[in-house]
């Protein structure tokens, strides 16, 4: 077994946040009428992705019907989800074999990224408390240290951009001054990686059109660009 595949052994295998795991197993135990009969992973959800990866695509967390129900990022949410929007935009620029992200063993396969998340397992209300997230971010941080050839990272919201600037800085990775500041389509160069932020795109973000699909799509064609450069 490779390094990264025991961290995530390690990952699936925690029990860290008391309010999480009994969060996470509620959700799997009564599930909506169009889950019905199915079993839930339930468990926290470890990353995806080859450990070549120069791409890093750094989430918040799990939904609670999505990657806790399926065992893996932004997979099998609510259509129109902020899975369909990965996978989909993933696709487009050529670091994922389909447009469509279901469930384990549907033939969707990352190329050249990997998707990881500030929090394991999904959070009340997706609103994670500090403490937890600060009981999570070692599982980041050692991710940073095996995926060594990620050269971009889009950071999908505040929580996860700032959850990826704590990490590096704890790995002693100089901040520029003024530290970082969070806004779409913003750009740092931290070192030999370039991150890029955008909005997440749930529901609420895309509904409400704050987050557009030209919006998001320009983000991931930057990152092509940077990466065929």
């Amino acid at each position: 077994m490779g390094r990264l595949a025991a961290l995530r052994t390690q990952v699936i295998a925690c029990r860290r946040c008391p309010r999480l795991v009994r969060y996470r197993e509620a959700v799997a135990a009564t599930p909506p009428r169009r889950f019905a009969g199915e079993t839930y992973w339930a468990r926290p959800v470890p990353s995806l992705g080859p450990v070549s990866a120069r791409l890093l695509v750094v989430g918040l967390a799990p939904a609670a019907h999505g990657g806790n129900r399926t065992g893996r990022m932004f997979t099998g949410d609510a259509a129109g989800g902020s899975g369909d929007w990965v996978a989909r935009v993933l696709h487009a620029h050529g670091f994922a074999s389909r447009p469509v992200s279901e469930r384990r063993g549907d033939g969707f396969r990352l190329v050249d990224a990997c998707i990881t998340a500030a929090l394991r397992c999904v959070p009340p209300d997706n609103r994670p408390s500090t403490p937890e997230l600060a009981r999570c971010a070692p599982y980041l941080e050692a991710e940073l240290r095996l995926l060594d050839r990620v050269r971009v990272v889009v950071a999908l919201g505040r929580i996860a951009f700032d959850a990826y600037l704590r990490a590096v800085a704890r790995r002693g990775v100089m901040l520029p001054r003024p530290r970082p500041h969070f806004a779409h389509g913003a750009r740092y160069r931290l070192g030999a990686v370039t991150l890029l932020a955008t909005y997440h795109p749930s529901r609420q973000n895309t509904q409400t059109g704050r987050l557009t699909w030209p919006m998001f799509e320009a983000v991931f064609a930057e990152a092509r660009q940077r990466l065929s450069t």
